[in-house]
């Protein structure tokens, strides 16, 4: 037994990883909406947001029954296969989550618990069958089928419905209130704040109090009794108050409605997801207590795990705890945040995501019944809709932190609102439903109604979405997969797997965390020096964008000549990661371009952008990147298909190439950097020596073909590769120019 007590004691560890792996996710489950709106500064949202958790954390203890007979028929298992099946699901569980926060893709820890523990439970089950010589169709008394199906389609349809929900909701209040909702919020705000605040009383405190470890079963039975009279009561109250703060104290009632939003969507969290996380370890220690006093604990079946075991109100609020110090302080569930907020967000911007072949097909099915639409409803109704959702009227979004909101209050609470709502009510029927699958739906059901995914968008939104979505069955597979795996081999080989796989856990910890942090530096790469909002002077706005063209041209000479060294060598493997580098060079130009419209918009002083050549800057930067692109993307074709490496006479000409274009870049680059305008002269003379060295190889080139001394594929690509450094010269030139033109405008 004192092998047992130490897999306890390793399950409670596991407990507190799964713990902080599983909020970092999560977090973006109750976060999102209020971060998204900058409703205020984020250590408020934050405690705010934390209380819920340790609120939330004692509704919890109804929903612990999950893991100990949701999924599998705890009277067929023996005492050793328990523990084996529950070590399985709670390895499982850290290395999954925290692989999905690594990448900053929110996953459902409902999901990925329930498959985990569906597939623990079905690889014992199948070796226990095996063994005893049975057949494989009685793998039926030892699944909870039923049960595991009805928790799986709940999970599957919480997505067609949330996401149905949102939008609706979403449509019918933006109908009602528009983008420029100040003047008729005034005037049924506090009506509208009120049913919405009843609305999460009633599922969150009225619904949420059954099973509860901080309710008597009278006080329960008491409160449902009175539901009806007890909702009156909260609407008429709510509204009240929120009249109160509306119109005595000049409150913009939307902040408290988003805060206790946020509130109450952490608390339904914890209610409805504590049992992902500490579940399946207070299952194990229950085996464990059952399996001590019994006399044959190696052979005891574990019935009495169906029973109903009360929860210790002091492990739930230690476990609150923890979630609430992971929140604080963890890196990961920001990244993950950012995902969901950047895919709703009503402005425009850098798209995290590509196009797909499936996005674009979606996009363009939904633009044909778009035009149906616009032939079957009247004009005059399209024009009033139209009028209604008109986002140009925001004047001007709310501010935290030095950073603008993604979207206004009035989504922010709709979203909190239907989620916690739709959450709320399945925790009160103990059904397991996704938090993550919920909240993400209701986000982008809203933002699909508030029309945020444009035309120029929307291809870049849905595959985001499809991507998250895609991450969420794959999570069932990996899931179902990896625990089945562990479990086979625990059985098999004992406690040397238990070792090597705790160590394997801790590995992989350590190993994703450094990815991440590998990610956070790119990322911080990709930031602007300036993140400007409104200004006044469109040519100090420019000079700061100027400074970042300067920063991002200062890294192609490296690209073009790690480039060429791979080509000369032979080496694909190191084109390949050339490439991926071209990728992020072209996001920061695509993100830099994108701010540099977005100033246009922004800039107070309409005559200052005039003054300046815009276009002339956003063409050159985008003539630039498709330029280095090309240029990697030739010599990356050229070894891939196994043509032979240029001659040495070709590398020594393509190398002055390469460096007289890098005089080009350095020039430019103290002209952009320092505001000594009269270093384009520099600028000029560079490019003007780089086309006369250009035009002689060209010469040279030439002759070699004329005296067969270079075969066809190696000339092409000489010719092809110094095309494109003449281009990134010339238009190096054009972007420093742009400087020169402020200088004149002054």
């Amino acid at each position: 037994m004192e092998y047992f007590l130490i897999l306890v004691v390793i399950l409670f560890a596991l407990a507190i990883s799964d713990l902080m792996v599983g909020v970092s996710n999560d977090a973006v489950n109750f976060l999102n909406s209020a971060i998204g709106s900058r409703v205020a500064p984020r250590h408020v949202v934050l405690i705010v947001a934390s209380v819920g958790i340790i609120v939330g954390a004692g509704f919890s203890g109804g929903m612990m029954e999950v893991a100990r007979k949701g999924i599998f028929h705890p009277g067929e298992f023996q005492f050793p296969d328990i523990m084996v099946l529950f070590f399985a699901v709670m390895i499982t569980d850290v290395m999954l989550l925290d692989l999905y926060n690594t990448f900053a893709l929110p996953t459902s820890t409902t999901v990925s618990i329930v498959f985990e523990l569906l597939g623990a439970a079905v690889a014992v089950s199948v070796v226990k069958i095996y063994q005893s010589g049975e057949a494989l169709s009685t793998l039926n008394n030892y699944i909870n089928s039923g049960s595991a199906l009805t928790i799986i389609s709940g999970i599957l349809l919480s997505i067609v419905v949330a996401f149905t929900v949102g939008a609706v909701v979403q449509y019918i209040t933006r109908l009602i209130f528009t983008f420029d909702f100040e003047k008729r919020f005034k005037r049924y705000g506090a009506v509208w704040g009120g049913a919405a605040l009843t609305a999460i009383t009633f599922f969150i405190i009225i619904k949420g109090m059954k099973g509860s470890a901080f309710f008597t079963s009278e006080m329960t039975d008491w409160v449902f009794e009175n539901t009806v009279l007890l909702s009156a009561y909260g609407f008429v109250g709510w509204t009240i108050v929120l009249a109160i703060l509306q119109f005595a104290f000049k409150v913009n009632i939307l902040k408290p409605i988003v805060l206790v939003g946020t509130f109450a969507l952490a608390l339904a969290f914890a209610a409805n997801d504590l049992v992902n996380f500490i579940g399946v370890p207070l299952a194990a220690f229950s085996s464990y207590n059952l399996a001590a006093i019994s006399g044959d604990p190696m052979s005891m079946t574990m019935g009495q795990l169906a029973s109903k075991v009360p929860t210790q109100s002091y492990l739930l609020i230690a476990a609150g705890v923890i979630m609430v110090v992971t929140l604080w302080f963890s890196r990961k569930s920001r990244s993950v945040t950012k995902t969901e907020v950047n895919l709703g967000r009503q402005t425009e911007g850098y798209e995290r995501f590509e196009s797909s072949m499936l996005s674009r097909q979606i996009v363009r099915i939904s633009v044909a019944v778009g035009d149906i639409y616009k032939k079957i409803v009247p004009a005059r109704t399209q024009v009033m809709i139209n009028r209604r959702f008109d986002s140009s009227v925001i004047k001007s979004l709310p501010e935290a932190d030095g950073e603008v909101a993604s979207f206004d209050l009035l989504r922010a609470a709709v979203n909190l609102m239907v989620a916690a709502v739709l959450i709320s009510f399945a925790t009160s029927l103990k059904l397991p439903l996704s938090t993550t699958y919920v909240t993400f739906m209701v986000a982008m059901g809203a933002s699909l109604s508030d029309r945020a995914w444009g035309r120029d968008s929307a291809v870049y939104r849905v595959n985001g979405v499809l991507t998250v979505v895609g991450g969420w069955f794959m999570t069932a597979v990996l899931a179902f997969t990896a625990a089945a795996a562990v479990a086979t081999t625990v059985v098999f080989l004992g406690v040397p797997a238990i070792i090597a796989l705790v160590l394997l856990a801790g590995f992989f910890v350590y190993r994703t965390n450094v990815i991440h942090r590998r990610r956070e530096e790119e990322e911080a790469e990709m930031e602007l020096i300036q993140n400007l909002d409104k200004v006044d002077d469109g040519v100090e706005v420019m000079r700061a964008y100027m400074k970042d063209a300067a920063k991002l041209i200062g890294s192609i000479d490296e690209m073009l000549e790690e480039a060429l060294d791979a080509l000369f060598k032979e080496k694909l493997g190191r084109l390949d990661k050339i490439r991926k580098e071209t990728k992020k060079f072209s996001k920061k130009t695509s993100k830099l371009v994108g701010a540099i419209f977005y100033s246009i918009k922004e800039t107070v002083d309409a005559a200052s952008i005039d003054s300046i050549r815009y276009g002339n800057a956003v063409t050159a930067l985008q003539e630039i990147d498709e330029n280095v692109s090309e240029f990697i993307g030739a010599c990356h074709k050229h070894i891939s298909n196994n043509h032979n490496k240029p001659f040495a006479a070709i590398q020594d000409d393509l190398t002055s190439v390469r460096l007289q274009l890098k005089r080009v870049i350095d020039a430019a680059i103290l002209t952009m950097e320092s505001d000594e305008f009269e270093r384009f002269d520099e600028v000029t003379s560079h490019i003007k020596l780089t086309k006369k060295t250009i035009k002689k190889l060209d010469k040279s080139q030439m002759k070699r073909v004329r005296d067969g001394l270079i075969k066809t594929r190696e000339s092409l690509l000489f010719l092809n590769l110094v095309s494109h450094v003449e281009n990134i010269a010339n238009h190096t030139g054009e972007l420093a120019s742009s400087c020169l033109s402020m200088e004149d405008d002054e």
